[in-house]
C-alpha cells in the first residue's frame, strides 16, 4: 500500500509478510550461502511439497503462470492442429498460453452465477479437432469436478487446469490441480501464494509430462548441452522458490481467513440484493479460496458499477475489475474472428463485476465499512431517484 490516500487497499501484502519475515530472510540467506540460484535445492524442495499439496506427483517451477500454461500444454503434446476449449471471461494469459503452444483457442461462455466455464455450452464447441479443455478455476472456485470429468470422458478430451487463482482450492472431494493431466499455477505476488516477483509452476501426475516440462523450461535439454527439443529459458528462480517454500505452510490458514472474510461480506451484502448488488455465487462451500471477492452490480441497481467504483476510490477504498473486456473482444486477437454478442453472459458480467478488497488480515470493521459505504451510496441515489 503506497498511496497515502488509500484507507482500505485492494490488497495489502505487508500483513502476511510481517509474521514470517525472519523465516523468509533466513531462507534467502541460505540460498545466498549455497549460491545455487538456478535450479537449486530450495526449488526442488518447494516443487515436491507444492505438488503434494495439490494432489499431484510432480511440480516443475517456471518463470510465470503464462509459461506454465504454454509449456505445460506443449508437454502434454497439445499444439498445432489441436483445438482447445477455454472460457471467454478468463484473464488473457490463459489465451496467450494456448496460442503460444501453437493450438487453436475455442471460446465458450460462462455461467452467469458462478462466472465459471459453462460446460453445457461447451458441448456445442467440440469438434473432431478438439483435444483439450482448459477449465479456469476463476476467483478461487473450482469448476464442478464431476461435471468436468464427465464432459471430458464423453468427448475423449484432455483436462488441463488453469489454477492460477486457486491455490489449495477444493470441491466435492477433489483438489484443484488433481482433476486432469496437469495444472498451471501463478505465483504473482498478489496470488494466495505469491512470490516476490513473477513465478509459476506446472503440477502433474504424469511422469512423461513432468520430464518433458523439465526439458522445455531449460532449453529443451535432457542433460547439459544436449537438446532434444526446442525449449526455452523459463525457470523459477531458487530465491523465489525459497520464499514460496516458507509461505506454503501458512497458505491453508490464509485461505481460511479469506473464507471468513468472504462469509462476512456475504452476510453484510445480503440486504443489498434488492438494490441490484449480489456476490458471485459460491457453489464450493469451504473449498473456495477467494483469491478475489467479486460482486455483480446489475441493471436494477440505481448506481452503475463505474459510479460505485469511483465513489469508493474517492473515499480511499480500492477495488478492481476482473476482467473488464472478455478475451474474444480484445483488439489483439481480432484475427480469431469473434464478435460482440458471441458470449452474452461473459459480456454482461464484464460490465457488472466489481472486486472488493480481499486479503488475509482484512479486518471485520474494514469489511463493514466497505459494505456500509456501498449501501449508503446506493440508498442515497435510490432516494434521489424516488424524489424526482
Amino acid at each position: 500500500m503506497n498511496d497515502v490516500n488509500v484507507k482500505i487497499p485492494f490488497v495489502d501484502l505487508s500483513l502476511q509478510h510481517q509474521s514470517i519475515q525472519k523465516q523468509m530472510r533466513q531462507a534467502i540467506e541460505d540460498v545466498l550461502e549455497r549460491g545455487d540460484f538456478i535450479l537449486g535445492k530450495a526449488l526442488s524442495d518447494f516443487e515436491a511439497e507444492f505438488a503434494s499439496a495439490c494432489g499431484a506427483e510432480y511440480g516443475v517451477g517456471v518463470a510465470c503462470g503464462t509459461d506454465a500454461i504454454a509449456l505445460g500444454l506443449q508437454a502434454c503434446n497439445i499444439g498445432a492442429g489441436s483445438e482447445v476449449i477455454l472460457p471467454a471471461n478468463t484473464f488473457v494469459a490463459t489465451l496467450i498460453g494456448v496460442l503460444r503452444a501453437g493450438a487453436t483457442p475455442v471460446f465458450v461462455d460462462c455461467d452467469p452465477n458462478t462466472a465459471l466455464i459453462d460446460l453445457a455450452a461447451a458441448e456445442n464447441a467440440v469438434t473432431l479437432k478438439t483435444k483439450a479443455i482448459v477449465p479456469v478455476h476463476l476467483y478461487g472456485q473450482v469448476v464442478s469436478p464431476q461435471e468436468l470429468i464427465n464432459f471430458a470422458q464423453r468427448h475423449d478430451l484432455m483436462i488441463f487446469e488453469d489454477a492460477a487463482q486457486a491455490h489449495l482450492a477444493h470441491r466435492d472431494g477433489y483438489k484443484a490441480g488433481s482433476l486432469g493431466i496437469a495444472a498451471a499455477y501463478s505465483f504473482y505476488p498478489s496470488k494466495n501464494l505469491g512470490a516476490f516477483g513473477d513465478g509459476g509452476i506446472l503440477v502433474t501426475k504424469d511422469t512423461e509430462v513432468a520430464q518433458k516440462m523439465v526439458r522445455l523450461r531449460n532449453y529443451g535439454a535432457s542433460k547439459k548441452y544436449f537438446h532434444v527439443e526446442a525449449g526455452t529459458n523459463s525457470r523459477l528462480d531458487t530465491l523465489q522458490a525459497a520464499v514460496l517454500h516458507q509461505k506454503l505452510p501458512h497458505l491453508a490458514g490464509w485461505n481460511a481467513n479469506r473464507l471468513e472474510i468472504a462469509r462476512q461480506y456475504d452476510s453484510e451484502l445480503a440486504p443489498l440484493k434488492s438494490m441490484g448488488i449480489t456476490p458471485i455465487e459460491n457453489q464450493s462451500g469451504d473449498g473456495h479460496v477467494y483469491h478475489l471477492y467479486v460482486i455483480k452490480v446489475d441493471e436494477s441497481c440505481p448506481l452503475q458499477r463505474e459510479e460505485i467504483q469511483e465513489k469508493l476510490a474517492a473515499l480511499g477504498i480500492q477495488t478492481g475489475i476482473h476482467y473488464p473486456i472478455p478475451c474474444h473482444l480484445q483488439p489483439a486477437f481480432s484475427n480469431l474472428c469473434y464478435k460482440m454478442g458471441d458470449f452474452p453472459h461473459s459480456e454482461k458480467l464484464a460490465k457488472q463485476i466489481l472486486s472488493l478488497p480481499m486479503y488475509p488480515g482484512l479486518t471485520s470493521s474494514q469489511v463493514k465499512e466497505v459494505v456500509a459505504v456501498i449501501a449508503s451510496l446506493v440508498s442515497e441515489k435510490q432516494g434521489k431517484l424516488l424524489h424526482i
